[in-house]
């Protein structure tokens, strides 16, 4: 049998790093070999840290984005599926687009060997509100109109976050979005919670129309979409002076230092993430939006006094801004009875998207 690739788009902070590790162990309880790909313009990325510990088999394609390192990508389907996957599911950067045009159709027509499911595009319903109804946004209008793209080329497009909304309210997002993209399968879901997840899964390995639009797409706005953002991935080894810390303690002070350096400057937030790892397993915690909520998940049996630290950030500011705003946050954890040293500290504004193929036809 040929294995199944699912991709799953949408823009930063839309929750596809939770979709993922929900899929996968609903896909594993029933029966199947998982592998799961995640993708970041730099190394030392949270997801595949958290989704490591899924179970699933996992790959990171880091340094570009799955369009602009075709082969890159195609490698990493490729070990998972030679480790005997049955279904692999991909998560592209949030902040791509063109996916039909630049992975879908170049997969259909170079590798029909793999049994490609519909493209599905997850959407925060916040970010849809902010597109479609034209509300007050912070958020720069190149980068909204990224998501516009993602959700014009989606086959399926999948409402994240429905546990946050009443039926009413889901029922009347639905109903919006269906209206601006009709030619595409509008469901809900919930990752947190995982309600919707098997609806959505047995809809997409059922669907055999996969990839059928090819949308018109100004590289120059995307490319200043993209560059709005700073890009920013750390390892930070901490240790504490007291031997029980209290890990989500220090994880909320940084991150709430952060947060009030970018509320000051009213720089909106695609995501901050982080997963800390230490004695008893590992936490993470995650911020998506500007007026959103700081969550936290699995802290409380982390022990020990030392600890690693991914951070990822993505905020609308210079790279130079957040890398001080960064290094300001960790060098305070001293205050905090924490002492902090970063290994590794990448800081960048990502370049203009050059994809390896561009199809300008539906296979």
């Amino acid at each position: 049998m040929k294995t199944k690739l699912i991709l799953v788009g949408g823009f930063l902070g839309s929750g596809k790093t939770t979709l993922l590790w929900e899929s996968a162990r609903r896909l594993t309880g029933r029966g199947h070999s998982v592998g799961l790909v995640t993708n970041d313009q730099a190394p030392d990325l949270v997801d595949t840290a958290f989704l490591s510990r899924s179970g699933a088999g996992v790959r990171e394609v880091s340094g570009s984005c799955f369009c602009c390192n075709f082969d890159g990508f195609t490698n990493a389907v490729r070990s998972l599926i030679d480790q005997k996957a049955c279904i692999i599911i991909a998560e592209p950067v949030g902040s791509c687009t063109d996916l039909s045009a630049t992975i879908m159709q170049p997969l259909k027509d170079k590798h029909p060997e793999i049994d490609l499911a519909p493209l599905t595009v997850l959407v925060d319903p916040g970010r849809v509100r902010e597109v479609l109804q034209e509300g007050d946004s912070i958020m720069h209008a190149s980068a909204l109109y990224i998501l516009r793209l993602q959700m014009e080329e989606a086959d399926h497009i999948l409402l994240n976050k429905a546990d946050t909304l009443d039926s009413g309210e889901c029922n009347a997002m639905g109903d919006l979005v269906t209206t601006a993209f009709p030619a595409a399968k509008v469901g809900s879901v919930s990752a947190k919670t995982g309600d919707g997840v098997d609806v959505w899964l047995d809809a997409i390995l059922a669907d055999k129309a996969v990839a059928q639009r090819i949308v018109d797409v100004d590289y120059d706005r995307y490319a200043e979409g993209e560059a709005v953002l700073g890009w920013l991935n750390a390892v930070i080894q901490l240790h504490a002076h007291d031997k029980n810390p209290g890990w989500r303690g220090v994880a909320e002070c940084l991150l709430n230092r952060m947060y009030s350096s970018f509320k000051d400057r009213r720089a909106e937030i695609g995501h901050v993430k982080l997963a800390l790892d230490s004695e008893g397993g590992q936490g993470t915690a995650n911020l998506t939006r500007l007026d959103g909520e700081i969550t936290f998940r699995d802290f409380d049996s982390l022990t020990g006094d030392r600890a690693s630290l991914i951070l990822n950030a993505r905020v609308q500011m210079s790279p130079y801004e957040l890398e001080t705003i960064v290094r300001k946050a960790v060098a305070l954890l001293e205050k905090d009875g924490v002492s902090a040293e970063i290994l590794t500290l990448r800081c960048l504004m990502p370049g203009r998207p050059n994809p390896t193929h561009r199809y300008t036809r539906v296979v």
